[in-house]
């Protein structure tokens, strides 16, 4: 690909006009209630913000939990005006962030007050800070979540798989407290004294990082003439430099196409996380609306029978 093709983030809205697949509507999920389970704040807006908000429009009650406050958190973004405050109180600011990406879904959301484990680097790796919430014992930092389980009662539990979706500490231990407390949940013999015993019935992984999505979307620019910014991905992806990546199959991908604005209002709400032109944003919306108007996730349990793949994560709920 020449370099003198423009990039995907400027091309216009009038070269790739929305396709009859993005338009598509959720059933009424009136009724319904969704909880998704993630590690820190920002994680909710990166992965499945959009489809949050579609299911809101349709009527459902929708959750985000998060385990931690990020309190360590990179600074990503040097021009947000946050900045000098986040030396004094990131937390604080984290927290007004998480309140401005929240109201940009219409979501309900909650913590789970854990503290942020940071991500380890170095050889060999410095041990997690003490207490944080990767290092606590798993019945300990699962009991907030059955309680809030039995609480707000969801009919399904969405969360990362078994590496986190990558495999930071604090998405490794919040996949064990989901899975955790769906099992648990709806035993009335464990966690006694955290509320009525419900039982949610689906579990769901989260799969943002699918590399078939990335895929598509980089055949689809380079096929209309432009650069993708995908390919480094792919190809880290294709010769295992990405070898914690699990081989889930994606069963379920709901249609998002007119929520990805609200998606990005949830990410630019992050603002001292998220830079204003950075990857989420590499591809215009109008394009993906063509060629992948979808969020993708993985059905990993169901108590009700449904048929895949699915296009609704309600399915055989309703």
């Amino acid at each position: 690909m020449s370099s003198s093709h423009p990039t995907a983030s400027k091309m216009s809205s009038q070269e790739a006009s929305p396709a009859g697949s993005a338009a598509q509507s959720l059933p009424d999920s009136t009724g319904l209630r969704m909880l998704a389970v993630h590690a820190h704040p920002d994680d909710e807006s990166s992965k499945g913000a959009a489809m949050m908000a579609a299911y809101v429009a349709a009527g459902a009650e929708v959750m985000v939990v998060t385990a931690t406050g990020g309190e360590q958190g990179s600074l990503l973004n040097p021009a947000a005006g946050e900045i000098y405050a986040c030396h004094r109180d990131l937390p604080g600011v984290r927290r007004m962030e998480m309140a401005e990406a929240a109201e940009a879904l219409d979501i309900e959301h909650t913590w789970l007050g854990f503290a942020d484990s940071g991500l380890p680097e170095g050889d060999p790796t410095p041990p997690l800070p003490f207490g944080s919430f990767a290092t606590l014992p798993l019945e300990q930092v699962s009991a907030p979540l059955v309680r809030l389980v039995r609480k707000f009662r969801p009919h399904v539990i969405l969360s990362y798989d078994e590496v986190g979706g990558y495999p930071h500490p604090d998405h490794i231990m919040s996949h064990k407290i989901t899975v955790e407390a769906y099992h648990a949940a709806g035993d009335p013999t464990r966690y006694r004294d955290l509320g009525e015993a419900w039982t949610p019935q689906k579990l769901y992984y989260d799969r943002a990082f699918n590399p078939g999505r990335f895929e598509a979307i980089h055949n689809a620019l380079l096929e209309a003439g432009y650069e993708s910014p995908y390919e480094e991905r792919l190809r880290a992806f294709r010769d295992g430099s990405i070898s914690w990546m699990t081989e889930h199959e994606v069963t379920t991908k709901v249609p998002v196409g007119t929520f990805l604005e609200h998606r990005d209002r949830a990410l630019r709400a992050h603002r001292t996380q998220v830079e204003p032109d950075g990857f989420f944003f590499a591809t215009p919306n109008d394009f993906l609306r063509k060629v992948y108007p979808y969020d993708d996730y993985v059905l990993v349990e169901s108590k009700v029978e449904t048929e895949l793949p699915e296009h609704d994560i309600f399915s055989g709920l309703r």
